[in-house]
């Protein structure tokens, strides 16, 4: 029986084994293994330079492995190119926003609907009956996402308009439109106020219990990702030093020791 498939029967939606990432002669992620089981909430840790962002970078084939295995249900992610990983069902969104500024809220979310699409140009041109289906299926969707994340009055705003908290909502908005089953969040709480902060945990929730998805966070928001998570991944140059409860993960001597310092 291949490891993958071992892993998905246990329940690991996402199967990260001796992952190593190299820059020269940098070590950005160093035999990192860790597993992420479907339905929870798993957190990404550690101080600057971690590897955190390479690992999503990683994840989103947006670079490339030196070693290791990451499997996904399954599957091998590594063998796949950057624009097939929405399709499979990973959606991200990144730490700065990346919104089409010129484009509606509701316009920026449809663009996370074109996965999903199932005709070509030619079918589009051609106004095939299964390309104004499909468009009808996105803008339901993406109704439906505007009432879940409260932006049914923004709807027709242009994003450069908006408040930085309302752009962060409107990107999550477009990475749920692909339906993904696994949600990677790139420090979703960086610029937000403490009144935001806060109703994020609560949005994080709702998007594993009432969507469904599976979420892999990093946040250096060291108190929102405790308190969302199920468990916790601790990183410290490209290592991984500690993995499990958030407790277990909060009071593990290495992290404390990464954090404050051996003194500490």
């Amino acid at each position: 029986m291949v490891a993958g498939t071992e892993a998905a029967r246990e329940g690991a939606l996402l199967d990260v084994a001796e992952l190593s990432v190299r820059f020269g002669g940098i070590v950005a992620l160093d035999d990192l293994s860790f597993r992420v089981h479907a339905g929870e909430i798993a957190g990404i840790i550690g101080p600057n330079g971690a590897g955190k962002t390479t690992l999503f970078n990683c994840l989103s084939r947006l670079y490339r492995a030196d070693r290791g295995r990451v499997e996904f249900d399954g599957r091998s992610l590594l063998e796949l190119r950057p624009h097939e990983i929405a399709a499979l069902g990973i959606g991200r969104t990144f730490q700065n926003v990346a919104l089409f500024r010129s484009l509606t809220v509701f316009e920026n979310i449809l663009l996370g609907r074109h996965c999903r699409a199932r005709g070509g140009f030619l079918s589009a041109a051609l106004r095939f009956p299964r390309v104004a289906r499909d468009e009808e299926e996105a803008r339901a969707k993406g109704r439906e996402l505007l009432r879940f994340l409260e932006l049914e009055n923004v709807a027709d705003a242009t994003v450069s308009s908006l408040p930085f908290g309302t752009r962060k909502r409107v990107e999550l908005g477009r990475a749920l439109a692909c339906e993904p089953r696994l949600l990677l969040l790139d420090e979703p709480a960086s610029g937000l106020n403490h009144e935001e902060v806060g109703a994020l945990g609560g949005l994080i929730r709702a998007i594993r219990d009432r969507v469904g998805v599976t979420i892999l966070l990093v946040e250096h928001h060291m108190n929102l990702l405790m308190s969302v998570s199920d468990h916790v991944v601790a990183l410290d140059f490209g290592r991984k030093i500690a993995d499990g409860t958030p407790a277990e993960v909060r009071a593990h001597p290495d992290v404390v020791r990464a954090y404050l310092g051996v003194a500490a």
